[in-house]
């Protein structure tokens, strides 16, 4: 079996998951699984709904992960993203969803997400979460979004 036998969206023709729950977020073998390094996946157009009007909101996120075995396969990882599209849901759940979702599929050893959301009411509302204490052998970046400061 070779390293991405097990695939079944990458160089198909695969539709948009109808929601965040039914993407499949796939995997393939770390090629280095021996080494401690960190995998960052940026997303500066992240899109979702507004649960309550319905409008969408927009963030740029930033995830981090140091991997074990696995590594998130991108195809898969852009289809999940986009299914948001049509999800009604709370900055802080899409954020949380995103970095849960790549901890149940790759299982890393350590992952954190930073969620910089667009205003919307004129609040930005930035989401942080990690799970647990950076490993101290690696460099971890700053995720490099500044605060949102408006228009000058």
């Amino acid at each position: 079996m070779t390293r991405t036998s097990r695939l079944t969206q990458l160089g198909r023709k695969v539709a948009i998951p109808a929601s965040p729950e039914k993407a499949r977020l796939e995997t393939v073998a770390n090629p280095h699984p021996g080494e401690s390094y960190v995998v960052r996946l940026v997303c500066p157009e992240f899109t979702a709904l507004c649960p309550i009007t319905g409008q969408p909101d927009f963030a740029h996120l930033v995830i981090d992960y140091v991997p074990t075995k696995r590594i998130v396969e991108s195809k898969s990882f852009k289809l999940y993203l986009a299914s948001f599209r049509n999800r009604g849901a709370f900055h802080e759940d899409c954020t949380l969803a995103v970095a849960k979702k790549i901890r149940a599929a790759a299982k890393p050893k350590w992952i954190r997400i930073a969620g910089y959301w667009y205003p919307r009411g004129g609040i930005p509302i930035d989401v942080f979460w990690q799970s647990g204490p950076a490993p101290k052998d690696l460099w971890i970046p700053d995720p490099g979004v500044a605060p949102y400061r408006g228009r000058g």
